[in-house]
């Protein structure tokens, strides 16, 4: 199926590694030209490196953090004029919320809800002026399902999604969608990283929780990370104009409601 965005013009957060690179590489493989975002310049630039000779679109990259507004205007003066824009962060760290200070939920809110709210600020008006414009939100299936552990990622995201369900709806009839993918478990570094550290809690074998994880998920498996990067070039696509403020759940069926 042709897309119908080459050509266009993509901002994709994150996009050093994991889902944020599987996002830029599915739309690189449909001829957006995508500008990478992320904190560290040496992975950024061989992600680029790599995405340039495997699409059909331009890449370019931008090393800034987006939670501060100096990252962001790093970013736009480089670059303007987006058709797209993939918000992307790391979640904040688990624990018990007796043990996070104030500064930690603010961190958490400004990665995790106000950067994506500041990045779709200076994006969404150009979009609605040319017509066209996708922004999709990656946040987490712990949106919908929230997990005791992930307070500061449930509270912050949760912020986001209420953010994006209002706006949404004022932008659509300008050609713009707004909508956020929630991804489950996926096979990527932050995934094995995670499982090591609970692993080492519980006084098991990371391939011990691991196996114990698989057990129990209706896949038997991790999710792959094009899986959710195809899925959101399709959110981006020109066929997904009538899909808007909507939580896409990506989880290979762990969520157990029916809605």
């Amino acid at each position: 199926m042709d897309l119908g965005i080459a050509g266009r013009k993509a901002l994709v957060c994150g996009a050093s590694a994991g889902l944020g690179l599987a996002c830029a590489r599915a739309l690189v493989a449909e001829g957006v030209h995508v500008v990478l975002a992320a904190r560290t310049e040496g992975p950024l630039r061989l992600a680029a490196s790599d995405l340039a000779v495997q699409g059909a679109g331009k890449v370019d990259w931008v090393a800034a953090d987006v939670t501060t507004a100096e990252g962001r205007a790093r970013i736009f003066a480089a670059h303007a004029d987006f058709d797209i824009l993939v918000t992307n962060a790391s979640g904040p760290p688990a624990g018990d919320f007796r043990d996070w200070s104030r500064e930690d939920w603010i961190a958490a809110v400004d990665a995790n809800m106000l950067a994506p709210i500041e990045l779709i600020k200076a994006t969404v008006d150009g979009m609605m002026a040319r017509g066209f414009g996708r922004i999709v939100n990656l946040t987490s299936s712990a949106v919908k399902s929230p997990l005791e552990i992930l307070g500061l990622s449930n509270g912050a995201r949760a912020g986001l999604t209420g953010f994006v369900a209002g706006l949404a709806r004022s932008v659509v009839a300008r050609g713009v969608t707004i909508n956020n993918l929630l991804p489950g478990t996926f096979d990527t570094a932050r995934l094995a990283s995670n499982q090591a550290a609970q692993a080492r809690r519980e006084g098991i074998s990371t391939e011990e929780f691991r196996a114990r994880r698989l057990a129990k998920h209706p896949a038997r498996r991790f999710g792959q990370p094009d899986e959710l990067g195809k899925t959101c070039a399709f959110l981006c696509s020109v066929h997904a104009g009538y899909i808007n403020g909507q939580n896409v759940l990506i989880d290979g069926g762990s969520f157990p409601g029916v809605f």
